[in-house]
């Protein structure tokens, strides 16, 4: 039996789910809402021998829901099927049977899901989403013993996690600052050097609970550890030992409240159309980066860009064509900016850069590469394409400058570039 091809770190991502179910309507339903709610192909099997085509004819596979009562399989042989290929398998029965579900659990398997249960299709679209995501975060594992380390490790790869291990909390600080796709860290009380709680009072300078969730562990019957590791900064706590059901939903739990923050950040920070920082988020950044960059000493300039005849594209081509004319500005403006720069829309067709590390001939150079990139944008319409050009006013900061006199004269200067013809950038006079 052939394992699924290994994924390079530059490689997509797997996003085909496989479905392996004797009930067409449930299939049906099933697969509607991952495909309509998750937009994750779905590919239908009734059997072992339509799902050993289906995974003959792709290689993009990253998971299989299926059943256990199939036509050329019973129970062992169609989780085996699976397993054997490398497929993270999730089993979806329609009775229950407690003897089953823990013989099912004992295997490498994610999860034994009811189907007849109420919510059932939500925890499954849910289950889907949660194994898709956990592909793109990493958790630390410390534990000063191996095998504890090393089982908690397993667990979360078979959830979908990179894991990171660390031995003892020096290491998982120096890991914490070197990887900033760690989201999740798992924290044992008893190591030597430094305990749990210590450590995640440290980790807690490093990564704010926002940013990243912490849950201790300990074997320790002691109830004050709980209010001990809370108190400084844990998330949550599980004791050993746990079942891999626990685990696996404390872990969940506390990764979907990361979401739920970031989103909720989101909605506060950026534009809801092109997805970039909004205007309040790019003052508040900027307010406090002009002093510090003043500073150190480094040159810095506030740009103003806005889109020539912006009102003549909504009028002649309607407003749905004007939107997708910004997201492709914000696009281009997104992928021209460095690291360092803060960029967001500013208002209606208007965009503003703070950009550093530029002297006055480095910032025409720059900016005018951004106006060529934007002249040289193709947005579909009606019939045709449409082509855009903006103005930008550039605004070069003196010592003595701060962000309202920035964003004043990078204003007055973008209005002499529309007053000069348009489709140029002012960074002078």
């Amino acid at each position: 039996m052939q394992a699924l091809p290994l994924m390079t770190e530059s490689s997509p991502l797997p996003q085909r789910v496989l479905l392996v179910e004797n009930s067409r309507a449930y299939t049906q339903v099933v697969a509607g809402a991952i495909e309509q709610q998750l937009e994750l192909p779905v590919t239908i099997a009734a059997n072992l021998a339509e799902a050993q085509a289906a995974l003959e004819r792709h290689d993009d596979w990253f998971m299989v829901l299926t059943g256990l009562v199939l036509a050329d399989g019973d129970r062992d042989t169609v989780v085996d099927f699976f397993l054997h290929r490398g497929l993270p398998t999730v089993v979806v029965s329609g009775m229950y049977d407690e003897d089953l579900r823990e013989r099912m659990l004992r295997r490498q398997i994610i999860d034994f899901v009811l189907k007849n249960t109420p919510g059932n299709l939500d925890y499954i679209v849910w289950l889907v989403q949660r194994l898709e995501r956990n592909r793109r975060i990493s958790a630390l594992v410390v534990d000063d013993s191996a095998a504890a380390r090393q089982h908690a490790s397993s667990l979360l790869e078979l959830f979908g996690y990179r894991v990171v291990q660390a031995e003892g909390g020096e290491a998982a600080l120096a890991a914490i600052e070197a990887d900033p796709t760690i989201r999740l860290a798992v924290v044992d009380q008893e190591m030597p050097c430094m305990q749990g709680i210590e450590l995640t009072r440290r980790l807690r300078a490093l990564r704010a609970r926002d940013r990243v969730a912490v849950i201790g562990v300990s074997g320790r019957d002691d109830p004050d550890l709980v209010a001990q590791f809370l108190k400084n900064g844990a998330n949550d706590f599980l004791r050993k030992p746990y079942s891999r059901e626990e685990f696996f939903c404390r872990v969940s739990q506390n990764v979907d409240q990361l979401e739920l923050i970031g989103s909720l950040q989101d909605l506060a920070t950026r534009d809801f159309l092109t997805g970039l920082p909004n205007r309040r988020h790019f003052l508040e950044q900027a307010e406090r980066l002009v002093p510090k960059l003043h500073d150190a000493g480094e040159p810095v300039a506030l740009a103003m860009l806005d889109i020539d005849h912006f009102k003549h594209i909504n009028d002649r081509w309607g407003h749905e064509t004007g939107d997708h004319a910004l997201r492709a500005v914000a696009h281009a403006v997104s992928i021209h900016a460095r690291r360092q720069d803060q960029v967001a829309r500013f208002g209606g067709e208007e965009f503003c850069m703070l950009v550093s590390g530029l002297d006055d001939a480095s910032l025409g150079t720059y900016f005018d590469g951004l106006r060529r990139r934007i002249e040289e944008l193709r947005v579909p319409v009606r019939g045709g394409e449409l082509q855009m050009t903006v103005s930008i006013g550039v605004c070069p900061a003196r010592p003595d400058d701060d962000l309202h006199s920035l964003l004043s004269d990078a204003d007055r200067r973008l209005y002499l570039a529309k007053a000069g013809g348009r489709n140029q950038v002012v960074a002078a006079g």
